[in-house]
């Protein structure tokens, strides 16, 4: 499908690595509450303080990556991901656990973070992309079927993610010690579009907290509501995961033919009738079919919404302002969500959700609209890893150094 001349490995398993955390987050979260002394909330929000360290080092990291070196970075985030997810399965201390999970998420990030721009300066930085998110989601579905034959516990997919990034670190030898790149993406002139980009900078990490919110759950839900067997739960996870696949395959194959309303109007009306689905599940057709659904529709809305983002500025600082913010509410996710269910039950949740991205999705079209007959750029990596800086063109040369 792919020829391996046109596939920069190195950064596709680096990817993989940084990824596989937010992945894995539902039987974490899960796990978290079930092998240790704490409650569903608190869990929830071990999960958000995760994701919160590791875009931190999104944030941190993103101009500074050419100067500190990919390689170099690329191998101080793996370190802190074997060390930090690492130290935190092997212990039941619960503040052991919370150090080495934001210690662990914040060398995920960095991973992410180095990814991301040597992605974004390859000939055909879609493809990697694509190859990215396929390795991303095979090993996340691997590790739900594999996790629960392997006994109870927190430890299990916190020990994945520390064995893959250790098992990608021999590969960093083939990422460059320096990159050429060009700054002043985020210089003092003014911002094309103020509004419209204000507006979508706003909603974004709403859309993005109501999605991760539910995923954050989605677990608890299928165990707890739906009365399903952690090996059936994983089981429809990883079909989850293979139509997100999917997903991104029909959102680069349809490009800009249906415009940018429809598909973030539409598609974000019914990921909120996904959300309602999931939530009210109490059988495993109707949690397969909201999971698989909302799997599937996800990351099309969300490559429409990165175009629109880009397509405000030529020069990307909206794309770059939009994403940031959308790391925010990726954070917020499962704390949001872990909130909602104690205090509401995960049907009122999933209606609370559904309703709120509803309104979000208002002001979104209403921008989509607006830029409708604007070239849609090709702009395929997910949000949370946009880089600040924009790489040249072929800038990375992933062959060994001499």
């Amino acid at each position: 499908m792919f020829a391996p001349r046109t596939i920069a490995w190195p950064l596709v398993a680096l990817f993989t690595a940084g990824y596989l955390a937010p992945y894995l987050l539902p039987t974490t979260v899960g796990r978290l509450d079930s092998g240790l002394p704490l409650s569903a909330t608190q869990a929830g929000a071990l999960g958000s303080a995760l994701l919160l360290s590791s875009a931190a080092a999104g944030f941190v990291l993103a101009s500074r990556v050419d100067r500190v070196g990919p390689r170099t970075l690329a191998r101080i985030g793996l370190a802190l991901a074997v060390l930090g997810y690492g130290t935190a399965a092997l212990t039941t201390a619960v503040p052991a656990v919370v150090v080495g999970a934001l210690v662990g998420g914040f060398g995920s990030g960095t991973a992410t973070t180095v990814a991301a721009t040597g992605i974004a300066a390859q000939p055909d930085p879609h493809r990697t992309t694509t190859v990215g998110l396929l390795g991303v989601s095979a090993l996340a579905g691997a590790v739900y079927l594999t996790v629960p034959h392997l006994g109870p516990g927190h430890g299990q997919p916190l020990a994945a993610i520390a064995l893959t990034a250790l098992l990608v670190w021999p590969l960093t030898g083939r990422l460059p010690l320096r990159t050429a790149t060009t700054h002043a993406v985020l210089d003092g002139s003014r911002l094309p579009h103020f509004r419209a980009g204000l507006l979508l900078a706003v909603t974004m990490p709403c859309w993005s907290l109501v999605q991760n919110s539910l995923w954050g759950v989605s677990g608890r839900i299928g165990l707890d509501q739906a009365r399903l067997a952690e090996t059936t739960v994983g089981a429809v996870f990883a079909v989850a995961l293979g139509a997100g696949l999917f997903g991104v395959t029909v959102a680069g194959a349809l490009g800009p033919r249906l415009g940018r309303a429809l598909p973030i109007g539409a598609g974000t009306a019914v990921i909120a009738l996904c959300i309602l689905l999931s939530a009210s599940a109490t059988d495993l057709t109707t949690f397969a079919t909201g999971e698989i659904a909302w799997n599937l529709l996800y990351p099309v809305v969300l490559s429409y919404v990165i175009g629109l983002a880009a397509s405000l500025d030529p020069r990307g600082r909206w794309a770059v302002l939009v994403g940031s913010a959308s790391s925010l509410g990726t954070a917020a996710g499962p704390l949001t969500g872990s909130v909602l269910a104690a205090r509401a039950g995960f049907p009122a949740m999933g209606a609370i959700l559904a309703v709120g991205l509803l309104v979000i999705a208002v002001p979104m079209t209403t921008v989509a609209l607006g830029f409708g007959r604007r070239q849609l750029p090709v702009v395929e990596i997910p949000v949370e890893t946009i880089s600040v800086d924009t790489p040249v063109p072929h800038a990375y040369d992933t062959t060994p150094a001499a």
